[in-house]
């Protein structure tokens, strides 16, 4: 389990609310808005129809999605994730659990590895598998485009295991 003090972790928190205009209108967490009221179903089958945007963290834009906070998930979350136009979502790990993207629209460079000094480009189309603990950082290639990708996560809770990594370590 990588280690983060709480020093570098307000720090990263602090740079990730630095948003685009049109993200800094969405609430910031899914503990800050009822995820619930955008779910329909019962008896163990339930959806979501509701795509727009309407939460942030780290840069990234997402609809309710499902997880934890919405449905009675104990292993996985799903959403549509929104990189603006040149946006990057600051680099990070996720401690205990894996990563699955398709990615919808757009290209990102993903910078991963010790200090971040690895790098590949991904396409729509494309689906990336990211195993737990590898430092990375996103980068939307494109000024004009946003990129849309949807990501599931062998975690109910979709952030709380996520921590800020600085690139400028090298482990």
């Amino acid at each position: 389990m990588t280690q983060c003090n709480f020093e570098k972790r307000s720090y990263f928190w602090e740079r990730s609310l630095v948003m685009s205009e049109k993200e800094n209108n969405l609430v910031k967490t899914g503990d800050q808005v009822d995820l619930s009221k955008y779910v329909d179903g019962e008896g163990g089958i339930f959806s979501v129809r509701q795509l727009e945007n309407i939460r942030g963290w780290n840069n990234i834009q997402y609809g309710a999605g499902l997880s934890e906070k919405n449905v009675n998930s104990k292993k996985l979350s799903m959403n549509i994730a929104t990189i603006p136009a040149g946006g990057v979502a600051l680099a990070h790990i996720h401690e205990d659990f894996e990563v699955m993207i398709y990615l919808l629209q757009g290209s990102v460079r993903h910078e991963y590895g010790p200090g971040c000094k690895k790098s590949v480009i991904h396409e729509a189309g494309d689906m990336i598998f990211i195993e737990p603990g590898i430092p990375h950082e996103v980068f939307n290639v494109s000024d004009t485009t946003e990129v849309k990708a949807v990501v599931a996560r062998s975690d109910a809770s979709e952030w709380e295991n996520i921590v800020p990594y600085d690139r400028d370590t090298e482990d």
